[in-house]
Parts: C-alpha cells; structure tokens; sequence
C-alpha cells in the first residue's frame, strides 16, 4: 500500500507528465496545421488595405507566403481583398479564414454584435491570430475575453485609446499593438517650422476615439512648446452614415478656413476619396496650408505637405515580422511594439503655387514624392 504522502507525489509526477505530453502534443499539432488567421476592422478606410496589402507583401519575401500579385480592389472595402487572400495565398503554414471577416462599418451595435460573434469564435481557438484593424478593433480585443494572439495595426494612438498600457508593455500576454510614439510629434514640428503658423485649425470627432485618432494630446502639447493656438471644430466620424460625416468635415474646413492659417488635416471618417476634392479646393480658395496626417495619397489629392509614408512598406514589413515570430512560438507580450518611420516627405508643388506657398530648398531636399498636379482636381 502506498503511503498518503507517496500517493500525493506520485499524482503530482502524474499529471506534470501529461501536462507536458499535452504540451508537446499541441505543439505537434500546430506544427502540422497551418496557422488560421481572422481580420476584424471597425469599417473601412483607406489605409487598412493598403496596410494590409504591405504586411501580406511582406510575408511573401519572409518566405511565410507564396510570391503573388495582389489585385488592385477599388474603394476603401477590405472584404474582396480578405476573400482574394483566403482563395489564393492559404498554404500549408498560414490559412486566412474566409469566414473569420468583420467589419461594423463604423456601426456601433454592428461592432458590438460582431465583437460577442468574434469573441465566441476566439474562446472556441477557430483562429490562431486575429488582425485587429484599427482603433475599434483594438479596443475590441484586447482584453482578457480571450488569449488568442491578436496584432493591433494602424491604430493611431493605442496608448491614449487604452488598447495597450505603454510601448514597453501592451498589459496582455497575447497582444502587440504597433506604436511610433513621435509619428505625430514631428508632424507637427515640421508643418510649423515650414509654415510658421499661429492658429492652427484641425478637424475632429469629440470622442475619446475621435480625439486620439487627431493625436489631440500632442497637438497641444506642441502647441504650448512652439507658442500657436490650436482652433478646433467638431466633426462626426465613426458613425454609419457617411453623408454625415462628410458633411461635417467639408462644414468645419469651411469654418476653419476663416479662422485659422493652417490646417492639421486628421485621420476620421469624412476625409475620403469623396470629399477630398472638395475638402482641397476650400483649403485652396482660402490660401490655406495644410498638412496630411495619413500621409502621401492626401497629397497626391492636393493637400500641401505630409511624411510619406512610402506606401506603408516599411510598417508593413515591421507587422509581417511580428506575425512571423509569433508564429515561431514568441509570446506577442514579448514583442517590442515600438516602430520609427523613416523619414520621407511628400509635397503638392500644384497646391503650394495655388496658395502662393514657395517651398524652401531644404523642404525640396527632404521630400523624396513631389507631385506637380492634383489628382482628382476640379
């Protein structure tokens, strides 16, 4: 008869070997299975794709996946893309989920049904590694609902939007959240070492989504350091009715076009391929210089100045890297989430001669997209 004190050691050796045999048994599993990714957005926007479209691109030269022309889609809809990558790159190591595919369409009962929907499938491990789109997104899922490996992307400030606790640390062992903490720092210094300006308008929803989408907090604090006064105007931007949105920004450009010497053209639903023609030519008419926080296509749209961003290439291929380590078996907690940009500029030379903005030599050094027209123009 074993004693009570041997019986205890020997359950104890017991369940520590199956433990570790079911260890090695999921672990041989994964080996064998390709890795299944799921993509939830809070609704389409242009940069999603085109940031998705470089991550994947990415994963190609990685060797992740198979060498591949993306087709161009049109419009800012993610789903043909998702569904194209599902039907064409799926291999024996990463699967895209046809049917793990979300958009709210900046709907806020769709996201909150979606995100119960989602969860459920993330509970029941129908994914291995959720893209989380945007900050909807990564407010959504990071969290401790679930554990499954979720990667944050273009969120524009998952620290103050409260996806991730710091840039050393997301505050979850399953979630990264990509994060270039001086991206609108030197946005801003920039613009006002070109410009000069004393007021500075800028455009945006009064949410807490809405003000870490403008950066908000850093426009001010900028504000302060470099002596201009910021005027705001408040739009509508993650809400279902696009006519809406676009309505609001095309109001206050015309309101901050009277009131302001430059404009902080900022990340929100109503600056569009619609309504950009229309958002250049009051900025335009009224002599204004503005700055693209997205980045190149604005520019190329007509807006003044921007930091390319080269086709998001390099975030792509910063993203890409992460997916593959956490494929490789790192814990994403573990993953530095800081990201630099390098260094481009963008510059309008048709938008500046309209204003009567000369660009200095120096700002034509720096700029390595120059566009002579506006695409799209009236």
């Amino acid at each position: 008869m074993l004693s009570f004190k041997k019986l205890i050691i020997f359950l104890a050796v017991f369940l520590s070997v199956n433990v570790f045999a079911e260890q090695l048994i999921d672990k041989k599993q994964k080996i064998n299975k390709p890795w299944v990714l799921g993509y939830f957005e809070g609704g389409p926007y242009s940069d999603y794709k085109k940031i998705l479209t470089e991550t994947v691109t990415a994963m190609m030269n990685d060797g992740l996946l198979e060498q591949k022309r993306i087709p161009a889609f049109s419009g800012e809809q993610t789903a043909e893309l998702w569904t194209w990558l599902a039907e064409n790159l799926s291999n024996s190591m990463i699967t895209f989920s046809k049917d793990f595919y979300f958009s709210a369409d900046w709907d806020e009962k769709k996201r909150e049904k979606y995100q119960v929907e989602a969860t459920e499938l993330l509970i029941n491990k129908e994914v291995d590694l959720l893209i989380a789109m945007g900050t909807w997104a990564g407010q959504s899922f990071a969290n401790n609902q679930h554990n499954v490996p979720t990667i944050v992307m273009s969120a524009s400030d998952p620290i103050s939007s409260n996806i991730v606790r710091s840039i050393e640390d997301s505050g979850y062992d399953h979630v990264h959240a990509t994060i270039d903490p001086e991206r609108y720092q030197r946005q801003i210094t920039l613009f006002h070492e070109v410009i000069g300006f004393k007021r500075l308008g800028i455009a945006y929803e009064d949410t807490v989504e809405g003000r870490s989408y403008a950066a908000l907090d850093i426009v001010l604090q900028k504000a302060e350091q470099l002596n201009f006064d910021v005027i705001p105007c408040f739009t509508l931007s993650d809400i279902s009715d696009s006519n809406k949105a676009n309505m609001s920004v095309i109001d206050c450009f015309n309101e901050l076009s009277k009131k302001t010497d430059a404009i902080y053209v900022t990340v929100q639903g109503g600056v569009n391929r619609e309504t950009l023609p229309t958002l250049v030519e009051i900025v335009n008419k009224n002599k204004i210089p503005t700055f693209s926080q997205s980045g190149v296509d604005e520019v190329k749209k007509g807006m003044l100045l921007s930091l390319s961003q080269a086709g998001f290439k390099y975030v792509g291929g910063f993203q890409a890297d992460v997916i593959k380590r956490v494929i490789s078996g790192e814990s994403p907690r573990e993953i530095s989430q800081f990201f630099e940009e390098p260094p481009r500029m963008a510059v309008n030379i048709k938008s500046a001669e309209i204003i009567g903005f000369n660009p200095p030599l120096i700002l034509l050094g720096l700029a390595d997209e120059i566009f002579h027209t506006i695409e799209g123009g009236r």
